[in-house]
């Protein structure tokens, strides 16, 4: 467990006093606009390769013994790490993953930060590295967005992807919680989607039963590295069967759980009342990540779809849904595909956000959602649902929408920066 920390006067459990991590001790030491590189434009291939970053990169330093440094905005440039790191040896550290957007009425917006830096506390505790106040991690993050943001997201509609990271960084070859340890930021250009689009569907397939991504009392309902560099090699069996993630099972009951590194969910109708229902897995079963989209997900359609009457005045010709959050298993599916019962599926997350499925591959089964033909004659998924839900969503990340889960940039400030 990491280190506690009493908020009021900054002392570890041993007595020792040490500084808190502080967002007002930021020095930023700025790249001039005319040496970055240019900005790649929104269609440019190299943002298929997701390695095109912007200029600078936020890095805070922790010891056991000091606590947290100052933090700097510097240079993106490589980290330096000893070979007998703890994070080499021992997989101490954790991520988050969130996008910048640039609204339609120009501001710079995060959607739900406050989530994810609540989520980066419990992901520290889960591999003992240490606290901090998600107060000030999260004005840190706005700060660093705020100097990339006028450059790199210039036009209304785009995003970049924000990566969050801390890493055991000290010398440990020994089974010890890390004594020195690296919080850092930086942004990538993703491949730009368009807001208002949606993919015309994902194909998926389960894992294999030799496989387990994640099990009660592990860490897989954590953003911790050692959750996901294990299951890339069912990514790769994932694309030699020309699918985009593995569907993974869980337990003798086959429990479905995630769709790679995003939640899943399934629109049915009951075989017993034909009630319609959204279902995902209960993040009580401890194998699923409580993401912030698949939260968000939930509480919109719980407010929105929950009856007929605010169903019909918000979406028009939706009908209203039941919100479930239970286990099911992937038998549950098959039998209403059999039963054509499905009515579509989606998986959501920060990278793909709300995307549709168009099929799972379930050992010698193919189980295929509803598709239909759009304007231009082509067969797609059917995804009326979650193309609401992503609509409504995108309303709020990019302002159309006034809505307490948007938080504002302060593209203006600077007094809580010095310069080196």
């Amino acid at each position: 467990m990491a280190p506690s920390v009493d908020k009021s006067n900054g002392v570890t459990e041993n007595g020792n006093s040490v500084k808190e991590m502080n967002s007002s001790s930021l020095i930023k030491d700025l790249i001039p606009e005319d040496e970055q590189s240019p900005v790649p434009g929104l269609d440019d291939p190299v943002r298929m390769t997701q390695n095109a970053t912007t200029a600078h990169i936020l890095t805070a330093k922790w010891t056991i013994a000091e606590g947290w440094a100052a933090p700097e905005i510097k240079r993106y440039g490589n980290i330096e790490l000893p070979p007998t790191a703890s994070v080499l040896h021992y997989a101490t550290s954790c991520f988050e993953g969130m996008k910048a957007y640039r609204g339609f009425d120009n501001k710079l917006r995060l959607f739900r930060p406050w989530l994810n830096c609540a989520r980066m506390r419990d992901s520290n505790e889960r591999v003992s590295l240490p606290d901090f106040d998600p107060e000030e991690l999260l004005k840190l993050i706005s700060t660093f967005v705020a100097t990339e943001g006028p450059r790199w997201l210039p036009d209304t509609g785009s995003t970049f992807y924000v990566r969050p990271a801390m890493v055991g960084s000290g010398s440990a070859l020994g089974i010890n919680r890390p004594g020195e340890a690296l919080f850092f930021v930086f942004a990538a250009l993703f491949p730009q989607s368009r807001p208002g689009t949606i993919n015309p569907g994902i194909r998926l397939i389960t894992s294999q039963p030799s496989q387990i991504r994640a099990w009660p009392g592990g860490f897989g309902n954590t953003k911790v590295g050692a959750n996901y560099g294990p299951a890339m090699t069912a990514q790769v069996r994932a694309r030699q069967n020309e699918c985009s993630q593995t569907l993974w099972l869980f337990g003798d009951s086959n429990i479905v759980t995630e769709a790679g590194a995003s939640n899943f969910f399934v629109i049915w109708r009951r075989s017993d009342n034909k009630a319609l229902e959204l279902v995902t897995c209960s993040d009580e079963t401890g194998v699923i990540l409580n993401g912030i989209t698949r939260r968000s997900v939930l509480e919109i359609a719980r407010e929105r779809l929950g009856s007929q009457d605010v169903a019909k005045q918000v979406s028009g010709d939706l009908d209203a849904l039941d919100v479930i959050e239970r286990p099911f298993s992937i038998d549950e599916v098959v039998k209403a595909h059999q039963e054509e019962r499905l009515i579509e599926a989606f998986v959501s997350g920060t990278a793909m956000f709300i995307s549709p499925v168009s099929q799972i591959i379930h050992e010698d089964k193919f189980i295929d959602f509803p598709t239909t033909e759009n304007e231009a004659g082509q067969k797609v998924t059917v995804s009326k649902y979650a193309k609401t839900i992503k609509l409504w969503l995108e309303d709020i990340i990019y302002g159309r929408e006034e809505h307490p889960w948007a938080f504002v940039v302060d593209e203006t400030r600077d007094d809580i920066a010095k310069k080196a």
